[in-house]
């Protein structure tokens, strides 16, 4: 089975096009696809976070993400959470939803929750609910949450993605020996697949 590792953080709009195209690709294939989602974080703490209301990413959306999402056929809105929230804790709990046999579920619906309903994944009532919603037990998934229980496994991940992998910017999409930095298109992605076999 083809396999796709995706470094991605769940603010980052792109990330959220590129999973739609890893699904359009599987249809184009006619085959399922291994996906991998590895956390990156764009803007750990302290580093402030961006805020919807100025001019940067008025200006990204306008001139980016609106018109791909829009030929892409995807639904997206920027949200407006303010400032954007870090995602650290979002990312634990994604271990604990990995260690489930959840991971993929969960974060599909951390981009679905932030960019389609401008949810605070940066709330740990909000990951909550939104990890019950794809099957979790909600108590033993806050409890991990609120106790860091997954910091560590966050940490080492981030290391490997930092120092390993030397990712510097997402989606970065590792497809065998391939390292592609930025979201590709399903038709292309199919291409590097076909390429490997």
């Amino acid at each position: 089975m083809a396999k796709i590792t995706v470094y991605s953080d769940y603010v980052c709009p792109f990330c959220f096009l590129a999973e739609e195209e890893v699904v359009k690709a599987q249809r184009i294939l006619g085959k399922e696809i291994e996906v991998e989602w590895m956390p990156f974080e764009l803007r750990p703490e302290p580093t402030p976070t961006l805020r919807p209301e100025e001019n940067y990413l008025q200006t990204t959306w306008k001139n980016s993400v609106y018109p791909m999402a829009e030929e892409l056929g995807v639904k997206i809105q920027l949200p407006g959470v303010s400032p954007q929230p870090y995602t650290h804790l979002a990312f634990e709990g994604f271990q604990f939803a990995k260690e489930q046999g959840k991971g993929n579920a969960y974060t599909h619906r951390m981009f679905t929750a932030f960019f389609q309903e401008s949810q605070d994944i940066g709330d740990i009532e909000v990951l909550t609910k939104l990890a019950a919603e794809v099957g979790l037990d909600p108590d033993a998934f806050r409890e991990a949450v609120v106790s860091r229980k997954y910091k560590e496994a966050h940490q080492a991940a981030l290391t490997h993605a930092y120092e390993e992998q030397k990712v510097t910017a997402v989606p970065t999409m590792i497809i065998g020996e391939h390292a592609i930095r930025g979201m590709l298109r399903a038709h292309d992605l199919v291409k590097v697949l076909q390429s490997m076999e």
